[in-house]
């Protein structure tokens, strides 16, 4: 309409003078004039009059009165705008209903989510999969020299580190899950995508939705694994370790060093030899107290017979002493064969540590001895399966409320990275004190669940818009400080 007004002469008349060029093929199929093709474009509008509609660049098409013989006002009346684009029509009806308006937005915040968690998913994996292989190699070091120096088969060496896996997964998700959500917030903030998500209208809990939804996950695998895969697993091993005691003594035998075999029993191996020839051996029995036994050899050889594992010794003797008696009976022999099967525990005897137990066997331990005089680990690893998966959204919200809170800064986000390191450091930290504390005095258990409702809490809180600390005033400078001044 200010278009049209402007061309207009003083009077009314000048809607009836001659087009001011020829017509051009607009955007969208729609004809629009050329209003200033010719120099000279008096009664350019005219065109318009006669056609009964003029189309501006917004696209919106104003239909102009045709004189009607008992309509007395002047031609210049304004009209209303009854034709209206249908993209228009849309944006309108979307204002006043919000339907349309809700569905767009809701689709946009689907693909950010979808987006973000892809973005989450790779490198969340591929961190898993390195702390992982870490920390693998370096419990399986323990069993590297019995393959390399004692014989232990490859398949029994990797069965025992798939094992020892579910132990510290466990420990390794929550923190993976915060390396991967620093390093690729980082990524989003330097490519300005989270700048771009915030002018969208995504506020700070919109953008952590999908990492949050991540978190639970996580939540949810650790609990799985600390109430029933760890506990299988570990329980296992030990019970491979007792059967490999059991079969492969000779492996266990390390190389002038006395080693226990059981609790009355130790072997000493000065070398070994070809073909598993143990060279330079000493025993000393102490099965029977009150007859203890030791005997030498020149060397000898671990055999398992259909009754179970025996030590064969050759060119060697044998010493008892009666302690009632103090007399000294030595045998020289040419072969002795000693039973060690006997040395095998009785795995339905064992002992369980805290960590081959289930939880209802950590809240309730037997009436035994050792149970009761471990009752405090007992109690502390009980708690403390129950409160470690939630340390996934703790370390979470830590890290989303150190980066997403606050305004944008153009020069980086590394101050609030090395603090948001920190605080999981200190929150990981004080998690593990806890834990000893919880050991020596169960009483005090509600503390690791006070710290981990702290990691929680606070910085929800943050992310919130909460402020634990003044807000930082910019200084003034150019005319503003010379004025303060």
């Amino acid at each position: 309409m200010l278009v049209l007004l402007a061309l207009e002469p003083a009077g009314c008349d000048g809607a009836r003078q001659r087009p001011a060029g020829p017509s051009v093929q607009h955007l969208g199929g729609r004809r629009q004039h050329a209003l200033f093709q010719h120099a000279d474009h008096d009664g350019s509008l005219a065109r318009h009059r006669n056609a009964g509609k003029l189309d501006l660049h917004s696209g919106l098409r104003i239909p102009l009165r045709r004189r009607d013989p008992a309509d007395t006002r002047p031609d210049c009346a304004p009209q209303a705008i009854t034709n209206r684009p249908p993209a228009v029509k849309r944006f309108r009806s979307a204002s006043k209903t919000g339907a349309a308006g809700a569905g767009r937005y809701t689709r946009f915040v689907r693909r950010y989510q979808t987006y973000l968690i892809r973005q989450i998913l790779g490198p969340f994996l591929l961190i898993t999969a390195g702390l992982t292989a870490v920390i693998w190699l370096s419990q399986s070091l323990n069993f590297l020299d019995l393959i390399v120096n004692r014989g232990l088969s490859l398949a029994t060496f990797l069965y025992l580190g798939v094992l020892l896996m579910p132990s510290f997964l466990g420990v390794i998700l929550p923190i993976a899950l915060f390396c991967t959500l620093i390093f690729v917030c980082n990524r989003l903030t330097l490519d300005s995508e989270l700048v771009s998500f915030r002018a969208a209208g995504l506020g700070p809990w919109r953008l952590a939705t999908p990492i949050m939804k991540i978190a639970l996950a996580v939540v949810v695998v650790v609990y799985a694994i600390n109430l029933y895969f760890s506990p299988l697993s570990y329980r296992s091993f030990r019970e491979s370790q007792f059967v490999i005691r059991g079969d492969y003594s000779s492996v266990l035998l390390q190389e002038g060093v006395f080693t226990p075999m059981g609790k009355d029993m130790t072997i000493y191996v000065r070398a070994r030899g070809s073909e598993g020839t143990l060279l330079g051996i000493l025993v000393h029995d102490t099965r029977n107290a009150a007859r203890p036994v030791t005997m030498m050899a020149e060397q000898g050889a671990l055999v398992r017979t259909e009754d179970g594992p025996r030590f064969v010794m050759l060119k060697g003797n044998r010493q008892e002493i009666d302690r009632d008696r103090g007399q000294l009976s030595l045998l020289y022999f040419d072969r002795y064969a000693l039973d060690i099967g006997q040395l095998a525990e009785d795995q339905g005897d064992r002992f369980r540590t805290a960590r081959e137990r289930y939880l209802d066997e950590l809240l309730n331990p037997g009436p035994g001895e050792d149970d009761q005089k471990n009752r405090g680990k007992f109690l502390a690893e009980a708690h403390q399966r129950l409160a470690s998966p939630w340390y996934a959204v703790a370390l979470t919200l830590i890290g989303l409320a150190a980066l997403l809170s606050g305004e944008h800064n153009r020069r980086g986000y590394w101050k609030r990275v090395v603090a948001a390191i920190g605080a999981a450091f200190a929150f990981e930290a004080v998690a593990l004190a806890l834990v000893n504390i919880v050991a020596k005095n169960p009483p005090l258990a509600t503390l690791l669940y006070l710290n981990l409702a702290i990691g929680i809490i606070v910085p929800s809180l943050v992310l919130s818009g909460v402020r634990f600390w003044p807000r930082r005033r910019s200084r003034p400078s150019g005319p503003e400080a010379q004025a303060a001044a």
